[in-house]
């Protein structure tokens, strides 16, 4: 799916200036960190009653689904709270090598929040509980158990960091971007850099969904690799790649606060393209025609961030294609 319109017509239609902060905090990203941080009391709680799978299952994705809202941001406190939320990708494979070692020693570190939460971050966070709860290699535990433990320290970190990240977003974070361009504010020397810095969020967060959400598990045609997937032991592979592609969607039409038609036909195209994908997990994309889906996913999200770049970005007066990791 390609953008209808040509560039030069896009650009005839366009308002100078099109960016606002102060809605994309208040009605996408502080309502986003609040939901993830309450989401968490209520795992961390629900932990400490019944740390089984079937206990813990809803609780998870519940959160989970609520971190989801807000994952992609990586700027100011998620810049480093991010990887200790969800260390992904761990190209490497050390969650297991952690879990293992914490579970065979029966390291007493679990019964102190404050250690826990200077314990290698490839222990803690969603895609720990993820294997804990999922994986059959950790999930036979019962209550009791030092895994039991090991979950309960990990929901209660998990909750921990929400709180601190709404906390900073909320207080000193979002000042810094509402007051962009004021004496004082060494961050954002202008409005101007702060809108440029939301975007820049948007635009890699559809490049992560499109080139590591899908494309790690798509690996080659030669060589698909469906354990590279998100979340997979649970079944949120799908599930994460949508309620991103949404979450990108709500902060887009919130920077924006105008139509954007070129938008919404990508997004909905990429939600139908979702809806037609076998395997929530990914896992059996070594068959071509479930491969053929996933891939027609993919490019449908790479057009979204082509029409995110054309009626966003342009009007901005950014470069469409922009590298989104050089912050410019």
């Amino acid at each position: 799916m390609r953008i209808a319109l040509p560039l030069c017509a896009l650009l005839a239609l366009a308002p100078p200036a099109m960016a606002d902060v102060e809605r994309a905090l208040d009605e996408t990203i502080l309502p986003g960190f609040f939901s993830f941080a309450t989401a968490t009391e209520d795992l961390a709680r629900d932990a400490q009653t019944g740390c089984t799978p079937e206990e813990l299952s809803a609780s998870y994705n519940a959160a989970y689904d609520a971190w989801m809202e807000v994952a992609d941001l990586h700027m100011g406190p998620s810049e480093t709270r991010a990887l200790t939320i969800e260390f992904w990708p761990d190209t490497r494979g050390f969650t297991p090598k952690t879990l293992k070692g914490l579970i065979a020693a029966e390291d007493p570190v679990v019964d102190d929040p404050a250690a826990f939460n200077e314990s290698s971050i490839a222990g803690r966070g969603f895609l720990a509980l993820d294997m804990l709860l999922f994986d059959p290699d950790f999930a036979g535990y019962r209550e009791g158990d030092y895994t039991c433990r090991l979950v309960q320290a990990v929901a209660t970190d998990l909750a921990a960091q929400a709180r601190l990240l709404n906390e900073e977003w909320s207080g000193t974070f979002a000042q810094t971007l509402r007051s962009a361009g004021e004496a004082g504010n060494a961050t954002y020397l202008s409005k101007d850099e702060a809108t440029r810095a939301l975007y820049t969020q948007l635009v890699a967060g559809l490049e992560f969904i499109a080139d590591t959400r899908l494309g790690r598990p798509l690996g080659t045609y030669d060589r698909p690799r469906p354990t590279r997937a998100e979340a997979y032991r649970s079944g949120r592979s799908l599930r994460n790649v949508v309620l991103a592609l949404k979450a990108d969607d709500a902060l887009a039409h919130a920077l924006a606060d105008r139509p954007l038609p070129e938008t919404e036909k990508a997004i909905a195209h990429a939600l139908t393209s979702a809806d037609r994908v076998t395997d929530p997990a990914f896992q059996d994309i070594d068959d071509p025609q479930s491969r053929i889906k996933v891939e027609v996913l993919q490019q449908a999200v790479r057009a979204v961030k082509d029409a995110v770049e054309i009626e966003i970005g342009v009007p901005m007066g950014i470069t469409p294609g922009f590298n989104s990791q050089d912050g410019d």
